[in-house]
């Protein structure tokens, strides 16, 4: 088997994938299959009906009226011709909804179960794919999906029914034209599939440039404060106008070799069908052929002629469809590299305050697993306690918080929260009892109400209004055009940075969770905001198990231990107090930022 041959059946054996999304709807994939049956085998009988009414009526010299009148079956065969064209048309508009139908169920149930999927995947899986690169499969790929399942299939088992259908008729009707018709067509199928594989190349190549063009403004619209205050707006459209540009020839390309592939089907199909007329004639001329067989014979000519038209085309969007369902397919078979417990054990009690211990744990990020960001960290934090972590910025204090939500699993040694190895636990259980703020809050496209109703989402209003009190962010949001109501833009972006990690902080605090972590949760906020949140934080902190990453070490002055972290080891612990006196790291970065 030729390489292209071979590369185009591993692509085709990829719409197997589809199968699980299709079997839950298999009763109306058989509806449809009989209702194009059915359709088929009616247009099939079109041209036996219009022979007969040539060889029987017109042929013989009867009159329009006798026609109408007479014929089959005491009806007409005029009627009888309607009748069939009239039964053909809903056949076809039924067959359309059903498999339309289930092309758009197919699609949004992998749609779904894909995006699902994405959802249970660790950071690391995105380390090497771009969350773009995922709504593009989400969207361009599963709209190719559901075109194929819900036209393009349709389309191909239509034609091919009428391809084999056409073809036997016509060896039926007259084996010397079918056999000089099918010579021609053996002949005229080399120029059209060589032209066809050229259209359907430049096809791939305009999707690219479209492509290149709408990744570059994607990027731009993201950064337009950037763009902006460099003054860069004429540049990026001079460079988004080449991109549209090089589309533009590209599609322009293909749309020639495209159109002078359409006018050699026509030119092709209608000289085959000219000089099989020509051949006919002569045969109707000798004896050897009715008017109507030659009449009936023509009319299958064309449906063979459009089912192989439409084959074609068919046949570059199956395998169009066939990459994207691979390239979909890889996101819905894709492990996390986070695995759940086998058998977890029951949801731990609710308590307020939980013990946390560090047990000579490592850790190398995936993308550098020649670099521990971590190395034999031992700490045991008390039920209840404040805990400061501290140290100049790439130390690992933000690591041990993405360990701890197992956001990524240890190297080596283990985290036990109240005696459990965390990897024991199922991970709902696990997150459920933690909340955490980021360094950069996120803020999601809706009210204030439900950005903070984000941390329980069964939190009632006034729960919701308590959390921002506590998080000094109830003054801003009333002052806000609709208050709690008030949207809030794309990322937050009517909120100053302040705002949104006050936003943030009154999310955790509604959570209730039994183990804070605050990652920099102040460090956007003016000195008065400080102050208000500080006072928020030690109420949400009071008998829960806190962990404070700080770079600001004004903000740790009155937690419980101070723990200082440097190139993935802790160098040093104890208070404020006792750490100035030891003279070291923390000694140092307290002399420069506390001498004042």
């Amino acid at each position: 088997m030729p390489a292209d041959a071979a590369a185009g059946v591993r692509r085709l054996s990829a719409l197997r994938g589809l199968l699980p999304f299709l079997r839950p709807y298999r009763g109306r994939v058989v509806l449809a299959f009989v209702l194009l049956c059915l359709g088929s085998a009616t247009l099939l009988a079109m041209p036996v009906v219009f022979r007969d009414l040539i060889d029987a009526g017109f042929g013989k010299g009867e009159t329009v009226e006798g026609a109408l009148l007479g014929g089959i079956g005491g009806g007409g065969r005029f009627v009888a011709l309607f009748v069939l064209a009239v039964f053909w048309a809903v056949v076809v508009a039924a067959r359309y909804y059903a498999v339309s139908w289930v092309g758009e169920r197919v699609t949004a149930d992998l749609r779904c179960a894909v995006y699902a999927r994405v959802l249970g995947q660790s950071p690391q899986f995105f380390e090497t794919l771009q969350t773009g690169e995922v709504l593009s499969r989400l969207s361009g790929d599963a709209t190719l999906v559901q075109t194929v399942v819900g036209s393009s299939v349709s389309m191909g088992l239509r034609s091919l029914l009428q391809f084999i259908g056409g073809m036997a008729m016509l060896a039926v009707t007259s084996v010397h034209l079918f056999a000089l018709i099918f010579g021609l067509m053996v002949l005229l199928a080399l120029p059209i599939a060589a032209i066809g594989r050229r259209v359907r190349a430049l096809s791939r190549e305009s999707q690219d440039r479209i492509a290149d063009a709408s990744a570059l403004a994607g990027e731009i619209l993201n950064a337009m404060p950037t763009v902006q205050a460099f003054v860069q707006e004429d540049r990026e459209a001079r460079r988004f106008a080449e991109r549209t540009e090089a589309s533009f020839h590209t599609a322009l390309r293909r749309t020639r070799v495209r159109a002078l592939l359409a006018a050699l089907i026509i030119a092709a199909v209608m000289g085959t069908i000219v000089f099989v007329l020509w051949i006919g004639a002569r045969q109707v001329q000798a004896g050897a052929l009715s008017l109507g067989e030659l009449g009936a014979f023509v009319l299958y000519a064309g449906l063979v002629a459009g089912a192989a038209g439409t084959l074609a085309e068919v046949w570059g969007e199956v395998m169009r469809a066939s990459g994207a369902t691979e390239r979909l397919l890889e996101l819905l078979q894709a492990e996390s590299a986070i695995r759940e417990a086998s058998a977890p054990p029951p949801p731990p009690r609710q308590a307020a305050q939980v013990g946390i211990v560090f047990d000579h744990v490592s850790f190398a990020y995936p993308a550098r697993p020649g670099v521990r960001a971590l190395d034999n960290i031992c700490l045991d934090v008390a039920p209840g306690e404040r805990v400061a972590l501290v140290g100049p910025s790439g130390a690992g204090k933000t690591t041990l918080f993405q360990l701890l939500l197992r956001f990524y699993d240890v190297s080596a040694g283990c985290i036990r929260i109240d005696g459990e190895d965390i990897r024991a636990l199922a991970l709902r259980d696990l997150r459920r009892g933690i909340a955490f703020v980021p360094q950069e809050p996120v803020i999601f496209s809706a009210s204030a109400l439900e950005n903070i109703r984000y941390g329980r989402p069964t939190a009632g209003d006034d729960e919701v209004v308590a959390a921002a009190q506590a998080a000094a962010a109830d003054a801003f949001i009333a002052r806000l055009p609709e208050g709690y109501a008030t949207f809030l833009g794309e990322r937050g972006t009517r909120l100053s940075g302040g705002q949104r990690q006050r936003i943030a902080i009154a999310r955790a605090i509604l959570g209730g969770a039994r183990l804070l972590l605050l990652d920099e949760a102040t460090s956007a906020l003016d000195a008065e905001s400080e102050v208000l949140v500080q006072q928020g934080l030690a109420a949400a902190m009071e008998g829960r198990t806190t962990l404070i990453i700080a770079h600001r070490l004004a903000t740790v002055q009155q937690v419980d231990r101070i723990v200082v972290v440097d190139h993935g080891r802790i160098v040093e612990t104890g208070t404020a107090a006792d750490l100035r006196r030891q003279g070291g790291l923390y000694a140092r970065l307290a002399a420069l930022q506390l001498a004042s």
